[in-house]
């Protein structure tokens, strides 16, 4: 789908894109803010390693106990930019179903704005179809309107919040994923 002026997929993370993703990175950590996914935030100067890890956790291969597997995307332009990415995690435990969802995505500072969040969550979605997760579970903390619009925008119903040790906020939202 065209968002903004050009066309945007998801792919899977890859060697291919690797000046892309540090420009990506970098954008993240002059910005300061708290990078989202936490994958993202995984330091990419040993790059190889960083994609072996991504896939490792998508095949559930020495991952810590209490995690579950999960998949990363990249959102690219059709001009080879990446400006968003995304951890879909393949099932719940107590911790995700409370405060981190199936679903955790992010654009990059940068780039906000555009349209890119509400479609990197449409496709997103696909891939949880793909995984046979038919009920999503979104969640963003209750001080960032612009999630809650993105999760509204694609379908979720709001659930009951969940308030952390800290007293932030997380609100929840299922979004029924079924064509």
């Amino acid at each position: 789908m065209t968002v903004g002026k050009e066309h945007v997929r998801l792919i899977k993370p890859s060697r291919a894109y690797k000046d892309a993703y540090l420009e990506f990175y970098e954008d993240w950590v002059r910005s300061g803010e708290l990078m989202v996914p936490w994958v993202i935030s995984k330091d990419p100067s040993e790059f190889d390693e960083m994609l072996a890890f991504l896939q490792r956790n998508e095949q559930g291969i020495d991952i810590p106990e209490g995690w579950v597997k999960d998949s990363t995307y990249w959102l690219v332009t059709e001009s080879h930019k990446i400006v968003g990415a995304v951890n879909i995690r393949h099932e719940l435990n107590d911790k995700l179903f409370n405060s981190g969802g199936h679903v955790g995505y992010g654009i990059c500072p940068g780039e906000r704005q555009s349209g890119y969040g509400s479609e990197i969550l449409r496709l997103s979605l696909e891939k949880t179809r793909e995984l046979g997760i038919a009920k999503v579970l979104v969640v963003c903390d209750a001080i960032n309107e612009p999630s809650k619009r993105v999760i509204l925008r694609n379908g979720g119903i709001q659930d009951e919040d969940y308030v952390e040790s800290n007293g932030n906020v997380i609100e929840r939202f299922w979004i029924e994923n079924v064509e």
